[in-house]
């Protein structure tokens, strides 16, 4: 065959190719008609899925479930052909799963329960000189200042510390008329004399010292009343000061004051007397702690942000005003019905978990939640202790559940369910009463193994306010209770010796 294709012109090759191409055109666009007409005969014979039914129900779009048609045909929504809904569909509650798929999807559960939440709050602050402990330093006469001893803004001065020399002229006068009232013997013109110059700003240490001596002093100077920083000074030599006139400003450190900013948010989960923990880049080994003092009426507008006081130990001055900390604020903890914050699944208008039913079923259900902290979820209604809900995999029915267009369980149909259930168990306990409220109590109480609890110091509500009418602060008590959405209740409690 190279001979003959040898053999040809160049005029005889080109048209023997063009011919080659033509052919194969030909033959593939034969095959891929069969092809079509094969797909589409398959198409014409399974595409009507309702041959494949007994008794059809409705017709509806997989995407957008909800809405059902009579009669089948083009989708109003997508360009795509209703799907029939079978009556034998119906049977089944939830999406059904088989049981040796379960693990192919990768479909973990976890069962809800009761337990302790302790969130923890990190946040900014920075710390501050102390408000609460100012002093003011004034000179009780007016004079001229002779001496300041070197003082200067920010400099740390001590109790009792020397901050300026004021020499008092109307002093000197006062003094030697009372050293001359003492020579004379007159006790009566003496007090006189001591009262004029205790009017004149003079103490009685000052009085006394000039009684004693025998010697005028009239200069005074002025001390630090407490220990700190000096923050405003305005005293300088050579002036000429009047009595009541501020010299200086001293500010204390020790207590330290924290200022932390909080959002709006977590107003709710914090309160006076609450313990923080800090961090100080210049102490990174180091956990500084102390109680929330304040926290400040107002909110920052560009931050959306409160303020939280606390006070922190400073007895070595090591804890500088300025410095930048990281924060830790716990919240106070509380029994609630937990799930695994994974299980949850925030759709923007509701937020739902996948539960876990008999039989490889699993429906969706509405939940409202709380609190979250430790990769757990406070839930406050929708489930009940013991069931199960869907930690990995939940995306995947709850896409499934919305194709089928199952309804999601409401929290009002889960309280409706929940009518009919037997009373809640009852727990029992010893503890000591740390507070009493209008309408709960604070215990420190042992533990209660029915519950897994250790022994701690939580509030429990109470029915009404004669349960604890009597009951003081320290009193030790025998206690029972039970579980409720809205935390432990006290059924029973009486004192401990009883």
């Amino acid at each position: 065959m190279g001979a003959a294709w040898d053999g040809l012109s160049q005029r005889q090759k080109s048209w023997t190719m063009a011919a080659t191409v033509a052919l194969i055109s030909v033959t593939a666009g034969y095959g891929v008609s069969q092809l079509g007409e094969s797909g589409s005969q398959t198409n014409g014979n399974g595409g009507s899925s309702s041959a494949e039914c007994d008794d059809v129900l409705y017709w509806y779009d997989p995407m957008v479930p909800a809405q059902r048609f009579d009669e089948p045909g083009k989708s109003p929504f997508m360009d795509m052909e209703l799907v029939p809904k079978c009556a034998g569909e119906e049977a089944t509650s939830g999406v059904q799963i088989d049981a040796g798929l379960v693990q192919n999807f990768g479909i973990r559960t976890a069962e809800v329960e009761y337990g302790v939440l302790e969130p923890e709050v990190s946040v900014t602050g920075i710390l501050a000189y102390n408000g609460r402990d100012v002093a003011i330093v004034q000179p009780r006469a007016g004079g001229f200042v002779q001496r300041t001893y070197g003082r200067a803004p920010d400099d740390v001065v001590s109790r009792g510390a020397p901050l300026a020399d004021i020499l008092v002229p109307e002093w000197g006068g006062a003094q030697q008329e009372y050293l001359a009232v003492l020579n004379s013997g007159d006790e009566q013109l003496a007090q006189a004399m001591r009262e004029r110059m205790r009017l004149l700003g003079m103490s009685n240490g000052q009085i006394s010292s000039v009684g004693r001596t025998g010697r005028a002093q009239a200069t005074i100077t002025v001390t630090a009343p407490t220990g700190g920083a000096i923050t405003m000074l305005g005293v300088r030599p050579g002036m000429t000061v009047m009595a009541g006139q501020t010299l200086a400003e001293i500010t204390g450190f020790s207590p330290i004051w924290l200022e932390a900013s909080v959002p709006e948010t977590q107003a709710a989960n914090i309160r006076v007397g609450q313990p923080v923990s800090a961090t100080l880049t210049a102490f990174p080994d180091e956990r500084f702690s102390g109680p929330i003092i304040a926290i400040l009426p107002s909110a920052q507008d560009a931050s959306r942000t409160i303020t939280v006081r606390a006070q922190l130990p400073n007895p070595s001055g090591r804890l500088k005003p300025g410095m930048f900390a990281q924060v830790s604020l716990t919240p106070d903890t509380r029994r609630a019905l937990l799930v695994p914050s994974e299980a949850v699944i925030r759709t923007g208008r509701r937020t739902i978990v996948m539960i876990k039913q008999d039989e490889g079923g699993f429906m969706p259900a509405e939940v409202r939640i709380g609190r979250e902290a430790g990769g757990r979820t406070e839930v406050l209604a929708g489930l009940s202790q013991g069931e199960e809900v869907v930690t990995s995999g939940q995306f995947l029915l709850d896409s499934e559940a919305s194709l089928a267009g199952l309804d999601v369980r409401t929290i009002e149909q889960t309280g409706q369910d929940q009518d009919g259930e037997d009373e809640p168990a009852t727990f029992s306990a010893i503890g000591t009463i740390e507070k009493i409220a209008d309408a709960s109590v604070t215990l420190r109480h042992g533990p209660v193994p029915r519950l897994d609890w250790p022994a701690m110091t939580m509030t429990f509500r109470t029915k009404n306010a004669a349960q604890i009418s009597g009951f003081e602060k320290g009193d030790r008590v025998r206690f029972t209770f039970t579980q409720q959405d809205a935390g432990p209740r006290i059924e029973t409690i009486r004192s401990a010796g009883q």
